[in-house]
């Protein structure tokens, strides 16, 4: 008998997997802890719909992110801080201060873990501070520290 799963069974197979199983198990195991469903072509279709539509989000993620990846190479985002005689900042500038600049500045919306530094940043002048957006696009942001 062929089921969908509904959910991950141990030596059966993933969600959404269509697997075939003997009718007794199908029928004592799988269907009354609703762990899969029959495989009719009702049930295929909507599978095949969510893959569609699942499949369709994740292209829309990735046109919204190389647009943000174009728009963060071309960005310049200016922070100010105070340093001592010697030149040196009395913090640091890190991922959050970043984000948060990001989002004021130029109203680009990054999460803090998404901001790849090294380090902090403990000095003036202007740094490439390298975001990743999604999976695999990401962009460079330029960061100028001024007093």
């Amino acid at each position: 008998m062929k089921v969908i799963l509904t959910q991950d069974v141990k030596g059966q197979g993933k969600k959404d997997q269509i697997i075939e199983v003997s009718d007794g198990y199908a029928r004592n195991f799988l269907f009354p802890q609703k762990k899969a469903i029959p495989a009719d072509s009702r049930a295929q279709n909507d599978l095949r719909g969510k893959a569609e539509a699942k499949q369709y989000k994740l292209e829309e993620e990735r046109k919204a992110a190389r647009a943000t990846a174009d728009r963060l190479n071309a960005a310049e985002v200016t922070l100010h801080a105070e340093s001592g005689k010697d030149g040196r900042l009395y913090g640091a500038i890190t991922s959050k201060d970043i984000a948060v600049a990001l989002e004021k500045q130029l109203g680009i919306t990054v999460d803090k873990r998404r901001i790849l530094l090294d380090a902090p940043i403990k000095a003036y002048g202007t740094f490439l501070v390298p975001v990743k957006i999604f999976e695999d696009i990401s962009g460079t942001c330029r960061v100028t520290v001024t007093q």
